[in-house]
């Protein structure tokens, strides 16, 4: 066992702060990675401050962070896929058993046995639950380490790891590619990547927006057009039109307004969690045969798809750099949806704590 630097939360109520955590000295099967880079999820907030208690309550301290971009330090003597130096990445996911009908099928996300990067038991009993990337360093089992396209700009590839493989898997999923006509709903951290994503893979992206102001950034990130939601007349033109619509936006909305925009057979898929619980009438979804879905991030194998397609197409998120030290004021600015697009952390920053 060796101690780290970090930045946690001690309560619901205080706000992150330096201090040092335990981690576990690096097993056969462990890679050890130096720590260079770590997004900043909305779930971070949501876990720091305990606001899903009802479902996965905090225990503290708390060291959030899920979307890791590092540099390999350490290797176990029955590692095979890493070598110190290689460029690394760690999503939402630490370890799996990789052997249960779930993972086999590629849902590792949804594996009993699956522990997520922080707040989740921590099988090796190092602390009482898992510590995440607001650190120094980070020791995973070798099957969740990921490979980052050395293309890619660090700090951008960071975000990729949740907010590009939650967007990822469910344009995957339906297909989508040319001849597609594929609608973003919202434009932030998640939203910005599913243009990117479904630009690249071929398809005509609709961007829908409550304001005219995001047409130029919509644009200038891949999208065809920007439909204003606020506008019926607008919106009535795209009824039965769309293969797939993808709804980002965790705060409360109309959800139906959507729903009559897809064409028989479409798909709308949630990814964002509105805090209110939705109100859909069968009829919006049985004339049609259109569907309802959730999806939640992606299994190891599809991850490492994810990232190996935007190092193809030179995709990162777009982001603002911040040193550790601006954690608490960056926090009040996602709430505020005051960045464009995602937060990156600079992790050399931690040092000088």
């Amino acid at each position: 066992m060796y101690s780290t630097k970090a930045y946690a939360a001690s309560s619901p109520q205080s706000q992150l702060a330096a201090t040092t955590i335990p981690r576990r000295t690096p097993t056969d099967l462990d890679v050890q990675i130096e720590i260079l880079f770590c997004g900043i999820c909305h779930s971070d907030i949501h876990q720091a401050r305990d606001e899903w208690h009802e479902i996965m309550p905090t225990v503290y301290p708390c060291v959030p962070g899920h979307e890791i971009v590092g540099r390999v330090s350490k290797i176990g003597s029955g590692v095979t896929k890493f070598a110190v130096g290689d460029l690394v990445g760690v999503g939402c996911l630490v370890a799996s058993d990789h052997s249960c009908p779930i993972c086999v099928e590629g849902f590792d996300q949804f594996s009993p046995s699956a522990t997520f990067t922080y707040n989740s038991p921590d099988k090796h009993e190092t602390a009482p639950v898992t510590y995440g990337g607001y650190s120094d360093s980070i020791v995973v089992e070798e099957g969740a380490v990921l490979k980052v396209p050395s293309n890619l700009d660090l700090a951008g590839a960071a975000p990729l790891l949740c907010a590009g493989i939650t967007t990822y898997s469910p344009l995957k999923r339906n297909g989508v590619g040319p001849g597609k006509k594929v609608g973003i709903v919202g434009l932030g951290g998640l939203g910005h990547m599913g243009v990117k994503l479904a630009h690249a893979m071929g398809a005509h992206v609709s961007v829908f927006s409550r304001t005219p102001s995001k047409k130029e950034d919509a644009a200038r990130l891949g999208a065809d057009e920007v439909i204003l939601s606020t506008d019926a007349n607008e919106m009535a033109q795209h009824v039965d039109s769309f293969d797939m619509i993808l709804d980002t936006v965790s705060a409360d909305h109309d959800v139906n307004a959507y729903l009559t925009l897809l064409r028989r057979g479409g798909n709308m898929t949630l990814v964002g969690v509105p805090s209110k619980p939705l109100s859909i009438p069968s009829f919006a979804l049985i004339f049609g045969n259109k569907s309802l879905s959730g999806s939640m991030i992606g299994g190891f194998a599809e991850t490492q798809e994810m990232l190996d397609f935007c190092g193809e197409h030179n995709i990162t998120s777009d982001v603002e750099v911040i040193a550790i030290q601006q954690i608490n004021e960056a926090y009040e600015r996602v709430l505020k949806s005051d960045v464009k697009y995602r937060f990156s952390i600079d992790m050399a920053s931690l040092k000088s704590e």
